[in-house]
């Protein structure tokens, strides 16, 4: 229906309440960018943290509530426009860009959404979707520019040079690749 914010997700026929709230959006987002969990584990988390009962989701089921979770977490897109999101180089990362997400969202939103007690995932998306100019916008462009090969402009080569930590995104690493690096470092010296 036209202007509902789903609480529940169509499961093989089964209607499964979901825990709606833009907090449990944000923590899947971050259990998933987490090198440590395979794509099972990863699948399993979705699963626990979005589902409000998910112990009565039969096995057989589980593809079908991710495939509904993806289509949720991702504003209720089609499922052709969630592939192209996935091809596409990595410019955000929730975690690490928590602090100007938060800032450019509040003054979308008119109000410290931190605050709140509950907002829906889809009305949080709603204020993301809408950051106009700021930080948030300007670090994301430069991210793009980058990952397309663009050159800068000089204002943006500029600020890249003074914010290069907070335009980088950080590479995260499983315990046994960074173990690796860490060996062949001590050989190489």
């Amino acid at each position: 229906m036209i202007g509902q914010l789903p609480k529940e997700l169509n499961i093989n026929g089964t209607y499964r309440a979901i825990r709606s709230d833009y907090r449990v959006a944000l923590l899947i987002f971050q259990a998933c960018n987490d090198p440590e969990l395979s794509d099972r584990e990863k699948v399993m988390v979705i699963i626990e943290c979005l589902y409000q009962e998910p112990e009565r989701i039969p096995p057989d089921d589980y593809q079908a509530a991710n495939d509904m979770a993806v289509w949720f977490l991702e504003g209720g897109s089609d499922p052709d426009e969630n592939s192209k999101h996935q091809q596409a180089k990595k410019v955000l990362d929730w975690e690490q860009d928590e602090r100007i997400i938060f800032s450019a969202v509040n003054k979308v939103a008119g109000f410290e959404t931190r605050a709140v007690d509950y907002m829906h995932w889809w009305t949080f998306l709603g204020f993301f979707n809408e950051i106009g100019e700021g930080l948030f916008s300007t670090v994301i462009n430069i991210r793009n520019r980058k990952n397309k090969g663009k050159k800068l402009e000089k204002y943006e080569q500029e600020f890249y040079r003074e914010n290069k930590a907070l335009i980088d995104l950080k590479v995260k690493l499983s315990a046994e690749e960074q173990a690796e690096i860490d060996y062949w470092n001590k050989i190489l010296g």
